[in-house]
């Protein structure tokens, strides 16, 4: 009796062998893991950057209205922003007429475009951290110091937008003056953009005294004082500065 050759059983995958079936469980395993760790984190920033100030100085300096300012205080603080942002919009603009000063043959025009280069470079930094970050901080933590700073660096902002709306040729300014004499050229275009210009220095520069005179009648009611201020200093020193509460 002729015996029949026994037949080899293959798996139904012949290339996949059980410890690589047991790797790829694994290796799903740490992938589903991973994923779910970023999807995670994705949801938190989202959550957070859906608040916070643009351009965006996460994690150096969070800005978050909603989640920091009383909310009584809160329309007061947004307005500040508002014009924190129209501040930089008339930097610009200034910057564009002073272009078509030069262009136009304005009186010491090159002067003016290279100071008006230096202002929106470095103005729009310097005031976010000199008076708007202060007065943020300040209703945010209920610091006396933080007033106090953004009263004197406020202070000189106000100045330096009287400064900006007389627009003296060459300053870096295309304020009053400047537009006083492109009309009177006349030159329309540069003319319109000087107004333009003119109009904004005049806008944030009002909007900012109202809001600093009701700040200061704010304070005053407060019962904040120079020696709470100096003691927050001695007590929280400067790091205080970008920390939240």
């Amino acid at each position: 009796m002729t015996q029949r050759p026994k037949r080899n059983r293959r798996l139904s995958h012949p290339h996949r062998t059980l410890p690589d079936l047991k790797k790829s469980d694994e290796e799903s395993r740490i992938w589903n893991a991973e994923r779910q760790s970023l999807t995670t984190e994705q949801s938190t920033f989202a959550a957070m950057a859906g608040t916070t100030f643009r351009p965006a100085l996460f994690p150096l300096i969070f800005h978050s209205i909603p989640d920091e300012i009383p909310e009584v205080s809160r329309p007061l603080i947004t307005r500040l922003f508002q014009l924190w942002m129209v501040f930089i919009g008339t930097l610009a603009l200034n910057m564009a007429a002073c272009i078509v000063l030069l262009v136009g043959g304005g009186s010491n025009a090159g002067a003016g475009l290279g100071a008006s280069i230096g202002y929106l470079l470095f103005m729009p930094i310097a005031s976010f951290l000199l008076w708007y970050r202060p007065i943020y901080n300040g209703y945010m933590k209920n610091q006396s110091l933080y007033f106090y700073i953004y009263f004197f660096f406020g202070g000189f902002h106000l100045l330096y937008s009287i400064y900006m709306i007389i627009g003296i040729p060459g300053t870096g300014s295309a304020g009053l003056i400047s537009m006083i004499e492109s009309w009177g050229k006349p030159a329309i275009v540069s003319g319109v953009f000087c107004t333009l210009a003119t109009v904004g220095w005049i806008l944030q520069g009002a909007g900012l005294t109202f809001y600093y005179l009701q700040i200061w009648r704010e304070h005053n009611a407060a019962g904040h004082s120079l020696d709470k201020a100096k003691q927050e200093l001695a007590v929280h020193g400067a790091k205080s500065y970008f920390s939240r509460g």
